[in-house]
Formats: C-alpha cells, structure tokens, sequence
C-alpha cells in the first residue's frame, strides 16, 4: 500500500519513519510559489507517522496512526490522487519532481 505524506514550510512536517520508504518526492508551486511538499511512501507495516507542528515554539510533535491515512493500492493511484488534489481548473499549478 501507498501513502502520500505532506510537509509545508514554517506549518508542519512529516517525516520518514521505520515502516515507510519514500518513493518519490514532489514539490507543489502555486504560480511558481513553493505551497507544500509531498511524498509517495510504501507503508510496509502499520505504524505512527510523526507530524511536527513547526508554528508553536517549542514545536509539537503528534503521531498519527497510518490506519487514519488514505491508502493507495499502487503508486500511479496515488500519484493521480496527488495530481487531482494539486489541479484547480486553470490556475497555474505544478507537481516538480526532486
């Protein structure tokens, strides 16, 4: 199963944790303005994905179970997931692969 795993500067991140191997990573420009960053990871196992919530100082940390996250049977499901949620008719959008 596939997960997609978002981060957005100075908001929040995810990380990369035992039990996830990240596949690709995309950086989401809205009009050429950096808004998010995604990952396509395989879940290997269930597992707690840390989220950090970068706009409290000091910053809080809360694990999310991977059974709350939307799951993908392949990678080109959730990379057509990630498309859909990123397109916005036709404003200037783009997924720019790392």
């Amino acid at each position: 199963m596939y997960v997609i795993l978002t981060s957005k500067n100075g908001q929040f991140r995810t990380e990369i944790i035992d039990g996830l191997r990240p596949l690709a990573t995309y950086d989401y420009l809205f009009y050429g303005t950096k808004k998010a960053t995604f990952v396509i990871a395989e879940l290997l196992k269930d597992t707690k994905i840390r989220v950090i919530d970068e706009a409290w100082s000091p910053e809080i940390v809360n694990e999310v179970p991977s059974k709350f996250l939307e799951k993908f049977e392949t990678v080109e499901r959730a990379f057509g997931e990630l498309q859909h949620l990123t397109t916005f008719g036709h404003m200037r959008t783009e997924l720019r692969k790392h």
